[in-house]
């Protein structure tokens, strides 16, 4: 299955690198999502920005953490996928490089969404579901 099924109106929401660490967590919280996409006009990749981020910004610098910035914490080396990718190729990536989010990008490399490990496994559970009501199905069915 390729990604372009599990992004059908999947929404990304994007954040600007000048953004304050307050605006970020509280742009976070309204939206319910763990990541956001650093880009100044939604469509070009500046870096991403999760709670981790927040997390590990926050050890001995809590207090400075007020006047952070997303540039400040964000991560600029973004690795991508498009809609074409196979869940299973996202899968092996998002398991060796220990990452929760993708955005999805077009052939311009443009941002057109973002696959988060959730919806990975949401699909997968969803294909293992209907594998084993095929072969439930075979199986009663006496062929």
């Amino acid at each position: 299955m390729k990604v372009s099924a599990i992004i059908s109106g999947k929404r990304v929401e994007t954040i600007s690198a000048s953004a304050s660490v307050h605006d970020l967590v509280n742009s976070l919280n309204s939206h319910h999502v763990g990541a956001l996409v650093v880009s100044s006009d939604g469509k070009k990749i500046d870096g991403i920005v999760s709670e981790r981020d927040v997390v590990r910004a926050m050890p001995g610098k809590l207090d400075q953490l007020i006047g952070m910035h997303v540039r400040d914490i964000m991560t600029v080396d973004v690795h991508t996928c498009t809609p074409d990718s196979t869940i299973a190729e996202l899968m092996k990536m998002m398991t060796e490089l220990r990452i929760r989010h993708v955005p999805v990008v077009d052939t311009a490399g443009s941002l057109i969404s973002i696959v988060s490990i959730g919806d990975v496994v949401k699909n997968h559970m969803s294909e293992l579901d209907s594998e084993r009501q095929a072969l439930k199905d075979y199986v009663t069915s006496g062929n």
